[in-house]
């Protein structure tokens, strides 16, 4: 999946607000079919969203985030038709909340190969991003990020009295003490699979201290962005997930000095502002670089 530092949820029964999403400057932007669509707007909600992807072919390729689609859970029953209605040319994935088995996974990857063929899409097209929010789910992460080829990204529901903490049964706190194995785990196994993973959303809106508090947090685990509900989480989310000037310049010289000394083949090892580096550092040096040069460093 393209780089994302922030995926901003849009109502999918609210046209207005999808319509600001799509032009809010998010990376990504998430047309949601799920919580925040009440049973009885569903039908309705899924005719919004199909007009909403349409619409986004008159986007600027430079100002089109990717466009993805949080639909309801396997077990609902109503999946079928939620893909029916967004696979579509312009979806590049969909968000599949509550996943907790392999099946759930190849029966969404069956259902969405079947949509690309009828609707003229190359196989493959549309991503899945599983979505993590029950212990089981937590615990199956690895394998269900491997179940397809499709998983372009991972998603831990971390938000605060949010499913996963429910199914707990723990707290939380600021300094996310509760949630921490949780997080890890998604993150270590997201890795292990070769995807990257995307933290949850924080739902306070009045403290954004906080959240930059989260994303800080987030951002040291390993995360490289978040889910995100209003515009104004944009910004501070992706100052405290993109790679700072002071890193950036500080593996720029861990490239050019550890090169230098390499090429005379004198050294695989040197020093740099006191730091050692050897390959595996210079490797690190270089895998940081990429991020800066997608954040504009």
């Amino acid at each position: 999946m393209k780089h994302i530092r922030t995926a901003l949820f849009a109502p999918g029964a609210k046209a207005r607000v999808m319509a600001k999403a799509l032009e809010s400057g998010a990376n990504a932007v998430i047309l949601d079919l799920e919580d925040s669509v009440p049973i009885l707007a569903k039908a309705e909600a899924r005719a919004l969203v199909a007009q909403a992807i349409d619409g986004t072919a008159a986007l600027p390729a430079a100002m089109r985030p990717v466009i993805t689609v949080r639909t309801n859970a396997v077990a609902t029953g109503l999946l079928a038709d939620d893909l029916a209605a967004a696979v579509r040319p312009g979806l590049d994935a969909i968000f599949l909340p509550k996943v907790e088995t392999v099946d759930e996974m190849k029966d969404a990857a069956a259902l969405l190969e079947r949509l690309e063929t009828a609707k003229g899409m190359a196989a493959g097209t549309v991503g899945i991003v599983p979505m993590f929010e029950s212990a089981l789910g937590v615990m199956r992460c690895y394998e269900l990020a491997r179940a397809t080829p499709r998983v372009s990204a991972t998603c831990i529901g971390s938000a605060r009295d949010g499913d996963l903490q429910t199914d707990l049964g723990c707290g939380w706190s600021i300094e996310g003490t509760e949630l921490l194995y949780a997080r890890s785990k998604i993150l270590l196994d997201s890795r292990a699979a070769g995807v990257h993973a995307l933290d949850g959303v924080f739902s306070d809106l009045s403290d954004e201290a906080g959240f930059i508090q989260d994303c800080t947090l987030s951002a040291r685990l390993g995360y490289i962005g978040r889910t995100v509900i209003h515009p104004k989480q944009i910004a501070p989310a992706r100052r405290a997930y993109a790679v700072s000037e002071a890193d950036a310049a500080y593996y720029r010289r861990v490239v050019s000095e550890f090169e230098a000394v390499e090429k005379t083949g004198a050294s695989a090892a040197i020093t740099v502002d006191g730091k050692l580096v050897d390959y595996a550092m210079y490797q690190r040096a270089k895998r940081v670089l990429e991020w800066a040069r997608l954040d504009g460093r």
